[in-house]
């Protein structure tokens, strides 16, 4: 539920200049969500939502996309980076090739992420899998690895 009324959010936030807590409320209830103003204020900080000016000079929400908020902390990432051999996406399954041992933690370094299209992760010894809600969201999820890989 948490994680499609999530992807709802940014949806939302996408088609229409949303301002305030108040209005992301009124438009989630209007998709059939009963969202308090206390899930919205935890919704914004867990999908790192910030405040930017739109075309309309109004300000509205939008994804950071900040060069330091990769969603990852520091260390995560750095431990990330060391352990990925490989990565590729099946559908909608994201499969991640570590070094032997270290699946678990590329798969905790993922989870920090929070991201809303991020069904679940799996991790063996030195393999990972990500359950997708949709093949497009594991081929742009691959995308952003190679990103954060490079």
């Amino acid at each position: 539920m948490k994680s499609k009324r999530q992807s709802t959010l940014l949806k939302l936030i996408e088609q229409y200049d949303i301002s305030t807590q108040s209005e992301l409320t009124e438009f989630l209830n209007k998709e059939g969500y009963n969202a308090t103003q206390a899930t919205i204020s935890r919704d914004i900080k867990e999908l790192r939502l910030v405040k930017a000016v739109g075309a309309n000079g109004k300000s509205k929400y939008v994804v950071s996309h900040s060069a330091t908020d990769s969603g990852f902390s520091e260390r995560l990432l750095t431990i990330f980076r060391e352990s990925v051999l490989s990565y590729d996406n099946a559908q909608n399954i994201v499969v991640i090739k570590t070094m032997p041992g270290l699946a678990s933690a590329a798969c905790s370094a993922i989870d920090s992420m929070q991201s809303a299209d991020i069904v679940g992760t799996l991790a063996g010894d030195d393999t990972a899998f990500l359950v997708m809600h949709t093949t497009a969201a594991a081929s742009e999820f691959c995308e952003r690895l190679g990103e954060m890989l490079s």
